[in-house]
């Protein structure tokens, strides 16, 4: 669910753009978040925690919290909140504390 108009703020979206979440094509606008798109798109859990697995939503949207850490183009523990989206990215969820490749 995105906000199309709003009677004072006023949305300058780029184009829409595709990348790939977990090997799922999908749509977002170049400049917003990779975390914006993928709540607008549907998607409410976007890790979860490390002893007990509990889903983790988006949660402070500025980069202090971790609960929004996920793997953008093969690097790990990005903070997808404050990660701006780009054409052909690609985006998988992260389990655990993530390792270098």
């Amino acid at each position: 669910m995105r906000i199309e108009q709003h009677p004072i703020l006023d949305f300058k979206r780029g184009k829409k753009i595709t990348f790939t979440f977990d090997g799922k094509q999908m749509k977002g606008y170049e400049g917003e978040t990779i975390a914006a798109a993928l709540h607008a798109a549907g998607v409410k859990s976007l890790s979860h925690s490390i002893h007990l697995h509990r889903p983790r939503g988006l949660y402070c949207a500025i980069g202090n919290c971790a609960s929004c850490i996920m793997e953008v183009n093969g690097e790990p523990n990005v903070r997808i909140c404050v990660e701006p989206l780009i054409d052909g990215m690609v985006v998988n969820t992260q389990s655990g504390k993530g390792e270098l490749k």
